[in-house]
């Protein structure tokens, strides 16, 4: 029998979002400015690398760089879906997983073609 081994969720997931050239983020607002790297990302968020990674629940106005070929930067409110603390869950990094609440649809649908093309 020649069936195909069932894929794991994570790996199914991993279609709608691709790895990114690290590019610095910014968050504004009345937290003081948050020092991180993008690592992935998709039409409906992305995952942000810090050590100081945001409570759960918390809403931020992110700016960041869209990934190369793409030009320009966004700006939207973000909410913390999820948060990784430093030194738990090794071997990954510490960090957290940010859902974009009003990202513009032309730059999601740009990051839709972006994240295509990168599979």
């Amino acid at each position: 029998m020649n069936e195909k081994p069932e894929r794991p969720i994570a790996d199914l997931r991993s279609n709608l979002r691709a790895p990114w050239i690290i590019q610095k983020v910014h968050l504004h607002g009345k937290r003081p400015t948050l020092f991180g790297y993008s690592k992935n990302i998709s039409r409906s968020g992305m995952f942000i690398a810090t050590t100081n990674p945001i409570e759960p629940g918390q809403q931020i106005e992110l700016e960041f760089q869209l990934p190369p070929p793409l030009a320009g930067t966004a700006r939207c409110q973000c909410e913390v879906i999820w948060k990784r603390p430093l030194g738990s869950h090794l071997p990954f990094e510490a960090g957290m997983g940010m859902k974009f609440i009003n990202l513009p649809e032309e730059i999601s649908e740009q990051l839709d073609e972006w994240v295509r093309s990168q599979n």
